[in-house]
């Protein structure tokens, strides 16, 4: 542990640094808000001036929309029991905050989470009192955790997860962020791994409770209408989920030397405010594109001609991987660590992957060893491999998407136990 003059010293670099920032933050949220206009709203709860909240709601922070997602199974948990749960829902994003806003029940609220300054968290909550948090995944704060122990609040780290990366770096910034991590009641990791690496990395009790995101059941009415669009569709569909900056110029150059006839590629980016710019990469590219979101419904007749769809809609990846015959991983083909496979495996989609797992990487090996996945040395690999299994390997696609749905489904739990574990930690 570092002595406390250090980490003393070190937290109070970190908040002048971020005070003296505080104003080109704003200003960075009003310029995302130009494409996200919800960025604008509520300025005043970034810096913890909110209006003051009922005491005694638990609060879940879930920070974009991959970890409300999973907060949902984990809330839907919560409310079996303990009925009339009070929820104090806090965001980072624009996309969480509105995944968020379908969570809320009558006597819950939702909130900005606060920057991280000291002014900002202390005001959060002498105004809002929860009773205890759950931060999901990663969200360590340094200032928010220790003033949260100041206030009395146990916080614990839901669906926790630390990569060796994130660990090396949680080393090398130690005097601020092991003190963070001793912050924390518990930390309910994903994997054993996880476990391990988080004690290492300060935090004083771990419990390994499983993987919420297992615990997702995707809309039926969205997998019933990728279907059947797939059914209208004379060609296969191979799907690029989660896509990354960098991966979709890669990904269209590898698909324009295909030779006729392709199937038709599916791209759908991570984050909504590059879906101009990978419209642009595509088009740029010579190939004929059309967007989701021109469609009212269903894709009109002139769409089934098109080399490239783009997915540029939220909620719907159900949609998109009911809709696909294989998806190629976003984040895995560059050293960004991939995006969750697991959601795929729930709608019975095949995945290729490529050498970058690192983020996901029990779930990654878990899906290998039961046959749901494959993994590719490079993007041009995967793209060969996607074509090669749409065209002639469909037994080898079906035993894929069978063991896909297998391995979703012999996964859940994880809600159940997580829940358990933060109820028994609330005053009844």
């Amino acid at each position: 542990m570092p002595s406390g003059a250090a980490a003393g010293l070190a937290r109070a670099a970190y908040s002048l640094l971020l005070v003296l920032a505080t104003p080109l933050y704003l200003l960075r949220l009003v310029w995302r808000s130009r494409r996200e206009p919800l960025y604008r709203h509520a300025l005043g709860e970034r810096l913890g001036v909110a209006r003051r909240g009922a005491p005694g709601r638990l609060w879940v922070h879930a920070v974009s929309l991959g970890e409300t997602r999973a907060a949902a199974a984990l809330v839907d948990e919560l409310r079996r029991q303990r009925p009339g749960v009070r929820l104090l829902l806090t965001h980072g994003t624009a996309t969480g905050r509105e995944a968020g806003a379908a969570l809320l029940q009558p006597g819950d609220a939702q909130l900005w989470l606060p920057y991280d300054t000291p002014g900002a968290v202390r005001r959060f909550f002498a105004r809002q009192q929860p009773a205890a948090g759950v931060l999901m995944e990663t969200e360590t704060w340094p200032n928010l955790l220790r003033a949260a122990r100041a206030a009395g609040v146990p916080i614990v780290l839901a669906n926790a997860r630390l990569s060796e990366r994130s660990l090396a770096r949680a080393e090398r910034l130690a005097p601020l962020m092991r003190p963070a991590a001793a912050c924390l009641d518990c930390a309910f990791a994903q994997t054993d791994d996880d476990g391990a690496r988080l004690r290492r990395a300060g935090v004083r009790e771990t419990a390994v409770l499983g993987n919420l995101k297992f615990d997702m059941a995707p809309a039926p009415e969205l997998l019933e209408r990728g279907r059947r669009w797939r059914a209208t569709l004379a060609r296969p569909v191979v799907l690029a989920a989660s896509t990354r900056e960098g991966e979709e110029a890669a990904l269209v150059a590898a698909w324009h030397v295909l030779s006729a006839p392709r199937p038709l590629l599916l791209v759908v980016p991570r984050h909504p405010q590059r879906f101009d710019e990978v419209a642009a990469v595509v088009l740029n590219a010579g190939l004929v594109l059309e967007r989701r979101s021109a469609w009212v419904d269903a894709p009109p007749a002139s769409a089934h001609g098109a080399d490239v769809w783009l997915g540029d809609s939220l909620g719907e990846m159900p949609l998109y991987y009911a809709l696909a015959d294989v998806a190629l991983l976003g984040g895995s083909f560059a050293p960004l660590g991939g995006q969750n496979l697991i959601e795929a495996a729930a709608c019975g989609c095949p995945v290729l992957m490529g050498p970058h797992t690192f983020n996901f990487a029990e779930a990654a090996a878990l899906a290998l060893e039961a046959g749901a996945a494959e993994r590719a040395s490079d993007l041009e690999a995967a793209v060969r491999r996607a074509t090669t299994l749409v065209a002639d390997g469909a037994p080898r696609r079906d035993a894929m998407a069978a063991a896909a749905l297998a391995f979703a489904h012999r996964h859940r739990g994880a809600a159940a136990r997580t829940a358990t574990a933060i109820l028994g930690r609330l005053p009844a």
